[in-house]
């Protein structure tokens, strides 16, 4: 069958999710409006950085920091191509964290659809309901339109 635009999405945030060499969690993000893809991210070390799956973990107070996460990396991608991020969805495979639901607000996200929950933060749950951001789960099983 052919599946809905939030399955379709989530899908490709999926597929992007296997470029991440953090291991801690393989998550992938996607950026889209009006039904195209404006950009993608995966969580991976800054350009010319050696990578988890190269040089491991660097961990502090139990969060590995050579990582940037999908969400951020989708929005500087977007930023270095010159392309607008406002109204637009983000789809992404893990409930972004509150420093990545900070970024999504300010970069003018106006719905999250995640497919699983990580940590869930409720400041960042108390920031997009501040925001009004559309929140809503899409796992891989729903895709009927």
């Amino acid at each position: 069958m052919r599946p809905n635009w939030d399955s379709y999405f989530m899908k490709i945030a999926h597929a992007v999710s296997e470029r991440s060499t953090c291991d801690r969690a393989f998550v992938g993000c996607v950026l889209v409006r009006d039904k195209r893809i404006l950009t993608t991210g995966f969580n991976g070390s800054p350009t010319g950085q050696p990578h988890c799956d190269e040089a491991g973990h660097l961990m502090v107070d139990g969060h590995c920091i050579r990582t940037i996460h999908a969400e951020t990396n989708a929005i500087i991608q977007a930023a270095l191509h010159g392309v607008s991020t406002k109204d637009a969805t983000c789809y992404v495979t893990h409930l972004p964290c509150i420093n990545c639901t900070k970024a999504l607000i300010n970069a003018g996200i106006v719905r999250i659809v995640y497919d699983q929950s990580y940590r869930q933060d409720t400041h960042a749950m108390d920031f997009l309901k501040t925001a009004k951001i559309e929140l809503s789960q899409q796992t891989l099983e729903t895709t009927t339109d």
